[in-house]
């Protein structure tokens, strides 16, 4: 079992920047490939960003290319989604994930795809 807890979100003005951390604990945490969804009420949750198992490859949503970096330090079992040039529409519960599969060569962009979850942490940008 891996176990996520996301931390780093709040509220910032349209422009602004936060940066979002992901803890992971359990077996096998540093060797699996991570990513980040958003959801919003009403709508089903959405792909933002995935992350390699060693950081070596990184994949987007068009959306946020050019505007958010996915990284992780695997010494201190954290990944991280450092959010810039914020916009009303990025206003969502931003979720971590983990996929189960040691050393997938894999970036995952659907939720099923994905095997383990966090709480999930509120990102709101005002106007």
């Amino acid at each position: 079992q891996v176990q996520l807890v996301e931390s780093g979100g709040g509220l910032v003005q349209a422009g602004g920047s936060l940066r979002l951390s992901c803890a992971a604990s359990g077996r096998n945490s540093n060797y699996l490939s991570m990513g980040w969804f958003r959801q919003t009420p009403g709508k089903e949750r959405e792909f933002v960003a995935a992350i390699s198992w060693n950081g070596g490859r990184t994949y987007y949503a068009d959306f946020v290319k050019g505007r958010f970096t996915v990284s992780r330090d695997n010494a201190k079992n954290t990944i991280y989604l450092q959010m810039n040039s914020l916009k009303p529409e990025d206003t969502a519960v931003y979720y971590c994930t983990a996929d189960k599969s040691p050393l997938s060569v894999v970036l995952p962009t659907a939720p099923g795809e994905y095997d383990y979850w966090g709480q999930g942490t509120q990102v709101t940008v005002s106007a």
